[in-house]
């Protein structure tokens, strides 16, 4: 056990826990704790956008799949991702901001009703389970490798939980927002320090370039059959879609001091995403060049191991500190955000429909309460499903929020004839296809991605139920209000 290792991982967790108790001081109503007050300049923007996606998957996931499978096996993530922040900043992000929103929820309420807005609040909440599990598994398994099994991987997660748990009910999203600030410039030294490292190990990125192309890693597309082509579509848009009806990325963009910060830290946080992803992919990439067929070994048996591995194995102290340091930065960012967002979505969307008349006060004991209770439940779930990979606890989240509720939030801003008939069955058929293709109930989803049914659904009943004649109407009519009529203050 590296003594000297540890000590620095615990001083750089006390360190972000002492910068979310500042920002608590600071926090003074819910809108300063759901979304920073509105008052985030653009480089900090970025850096919580960008930090929104790089997480466990993207520094122990993508790499891994990429040697295995090449750009082809991770169109989901970081392409879809990262895509998704470029669309939110080209199409979501001005419009949203103009109606000082709260939570995406609030979209929901204000254009179809309370029904359409509490029916998407829980698939958006029931999605942050497998995203935050993720998460608490990658911490768990830090803990166990820097400790050399001393820790076991259970007790890794209970200790990564609570070290991120309590800045977040203390600071909230301003916490957030800071340490990420942080956490993405060590992230982002890190691993570039560590990528020259790695190639000068391999004996250059020459050779590293070689071998990716040998194995022909550098193949994007599909085979041309309809069947490839569909899975390969399915899986692109599952992240790419799916995640834009989501609180985290919506309190981002929210976060902002103002509308064109918002647009454009979006889309600068997306396209950066993108392009840093390919680091993580050139440091595992390099470990196969330099540890030859046992690193293969372990990307198909443990590869959520292969990188911690390389790096303790391979590289000296100051290596394996800036790699850990990334790789809590990366973590710690995700798994913050995403506890936040469920929490300040079930109290703004759910629990003040059945207590209506919280104060501002009693809104924000709520919000931290909910998040101790959501970060106990993801916790759980983490264990329970203890050797699911971290790569498809992600990609399983932003289904449900693809097929539920992508359709009546791009069709609710860009069709004025959408009402909330339409998006009731858009909701429905969208969410029951996408289950009748499931594989425990029909051979379907064998043959044609069961996402990419249920979104073709959930277009379809759109349209069809918006243009039959009203049997469920939204009383109000509020999508002929202006911008920001329905908003929160």
């Amino acid at each position: 056990m590296n003594t000297t290792l540890i000590t620095f991982v615990v001083l750089y967790l006390l360190g972000t826990l002492a910068l979310g108790v500042w920002a608590g001081t600071r926090i003074k109503s819910t809108t300063d704790f759901a979304v920073a007050g509105r008052s985030l300049p653009l480089v900090m923007v970025v850096t919580t956008t960008f930090a929104t996606w790089f997480g466990a998957e993207t520094v122990m996931g993508i790499p891994a799949k990429f040697v295995q499978g090449g750009l082809n096996s991770i169109v989901e993530d970081p392409f879809g991702a990262g895509t998704c922040l470029i669309l939110v900043g080209m199409f979501f992000a001005t419009k949203l901001y103009k109606q000082n929103l709260l939570t995406i929820g609030d979209f929901y309420r204000n254009r179809y009703g309370k029904g359409i807005e509490v029916f998407c609040s829980v698939a958006i909440i029931l999605s942050y389970l497998g995203w935050v599990a993720a998460q608490i598994t990658a911490l768990g398994l830090v803990f166990t490798v820097l400790t050399n099994g001393a820790m076991s991987e259970t007790a890794g997660m209970i200790v990564g939980t609570l070290a991120v748990l309590i800045y977040v009910v203390i600071g909230g999203f301003l916490a957030v927002a800071w340490t990420d600030f942080i956490q993405m410039i060590v992230l982002v030294i890190g691993l570039s320090v560590i990528a020259i490292f790695s190639a000068d190990l391999a004996g250059g990125s020459d050779k590293v370039f070689a071998v990716a192309a040998q194995a022909d890693l550098w193949k994007f597309f599909p085979e041309p059959s309809f069947k490839e082509i569909a899975f390969f579509i399915g899986a692109g848009l599952t992240m790419m879609l799916g995640s834009i009806p989501q609180q985290d990325v919506f309190q981002r963009v929210m976060s902002a001091k103002n509308a064109p910060t918002a647009k454009a830290g979006a889309m600068i946080g997306g396209a950066s995403y993108i392009l840093f992803a390919f680091v993580p992919m050139f440091i595992v990439t390099s470990a196969v060049v330099v540890m030859g067929d046992s690193a293969l070994t372990i990307a198909k048996d443990d590869y959520q191991r292969l990188l911690p591995t390389f790096i303790m194995t391979k590289m000296p102290l100051i290596m394996q500190i800036f790699f850990f340091g990334a790789l809590l930065s990366a973590i710690k960012s995700t798994s913050s955000a995403t506890l936040l967002a469920p929490s300040t979505s079930f109290v703004e969307n759910i629990l003040k429909n059945l207590r209506p008349h919280m104060s501002d006060r009693q809104q924000l004991f709520a919000m931290r309460c909910t998040l101790v209770v959501f970060a106990a439940l993801v916790l759980s779930y983490a264990i329970a499903m203890k050797g699911t990979s971290i790569y498809d606890l992600v990609s399983a989240a932003y289904q449900v929020t693809l097929v539920g509720a992508f359709v009546p939030l791009v069709m609710g801003l860009y069709w004025k004839r959408a009402t909330t008939q339409g998006a009731i069955f858009s909701v429905g058929a969208g969410i029951a296809v996408w289950i009748l293709f499931f594989p425990q109930i029909s051979p379907l989803g064998e043959q044609f991605p069961g996402q990419l049914a249920g979104l073709i659904a959930g277009f379809t009943g759109m349209i069809v139920g918006s243009l039959m004649p009203q049997v469920f109407k939204n009383r109000h009519e509020p999508h002929h209000a202006p911008h920001g009529a329905h908003g929160q203050a």
